[in-house]
């Protein structure tokens, strides 16, 4: 197989020239009996504008359009063009996320390797790809962030040239200690590993996932993990914060108001709560009668 796909092979023009864009499957007679033009579909059409048209019916969701298109490249030879669209469209026309690319390899998978893409089951898979993808979420999100962020790099350069401050400038742009996404600077990195943190900063504020929160059972997990950890002492204080959600409102500002530039290595201490009990006592007493482990820093 090759990588424009299983049907997709070199013929002769009437000229003599070369054409790998049309397969045996695609020529012959369209549906009245003459002699298809190159890149023509069966019922008279340029497979280009097909292929188009399905496109245009996936993004604004219209499943008729969309699954006559598809039955109408895979019928007239072009399965190879249909699939490659149809696989296209999963990363340039829909919500990422969505278990359509899934789908949509399933029945291409059927249409062509178990089956004859332009015969009966063939075009039923095509009309199902169709369907799948006309049914799913559109969105240009794909797109219009690829176009943003290549504009914005544009524009950082010349601003630069410039001797200028960007009109607008990277979402990731202070990424830098003590600023926005100072939290992404843990011991994975080598600023975060120069000012020492190392499995205490990462669990209490790297680990932290939002804006669900851990559920139950994963907090009461890394409670007990935590809290038997035999290298660093954690607080009351530092297992709450470890587990709290992040704010979807301000996922990256920490629950103590701030962004911290400092170590919060991993040297135990002796601090204690108000009744004089340590906290790694404290920490430990919640996990007592318990087991658990706590994973390398090296996740």
């Amino acid at each position: 197989m090759g990588d424009d796909g299983p049907d997709r092979q070199a013929t002769f023009g009437s000229d003599g020239s070369l054409e790998t864009d049309t397969t045996p499957a695609a020529t012959g007679e369209n549906d009245f009996g003459e002699q298809k033009a190159e890149n023509e579909t069966d019922g008279g059409y340029s497979r280009y504008a097909v292929s188009s048209l399905l496109q245009k019916a996936v993004r604004r969701s219209d499943e008729e359009v969309a699954a006559w298109a598809a039955w109408e490249l895979a019928r007239s030879g072009y399965a190879w063009n249909l699939w490659d669209r149809l696989n296209l469209y999963v990363v340039e026309d829909l919500r990422a996320g969505s278990e359509v690319a899934l789908t949509i390899e399933r029945y291409e998978e059927l249409a062509t390797e178990r089956w004859e893409p332009d015969e009966w089951r063939g075009r039923l898979c095509a009309v199902h790809g169709a369907l799948a993808a006309a049914r799913a979420q559109s969105t240009r999100e794909s797109s219009n962030a690829d176009a943003y962020f290549g504009a914005v790099a544009e524009e950082r350069a010349a601003a630069r040239e410039r001797g200028e401050e960007p009109e607008y400038d990277f979402p990731g742009d202070e990424l830098e200690p003590g600023g926005e996404y100072d939290v992404a600077l843990d011991g994975h990195t080598g600023e975060g590993a120069r000012l020492g943190r190392e499995t205490r900063f990462f669990k209490t504020r790297g680990a932290r996932v939002g804006p669900e929160g851990e559920d139950e059972q994963s907090a009461r997990w890394q409670r007990i993990a935590m809290g038997l950890d035999d290298d660093v002492a954690y607080s009351a204080a530092e297992l709450d914060r470890a587990v709290e959600r992040v704010d979807p409102e301000d996922p990256w500002t920490e629950p103590d108001g701030e962004n911290n530039s400092t170590g919060l290595g991993d040297g135990r201490d002796d601090s204690t709560t108000p009744d004089g009990e340590s906290d790694d006592s404290a920490a430990r007493n919640d996990a007592a009668g318990q087991s658990g482990s706590l994973s390398d820093f090296s996740e």
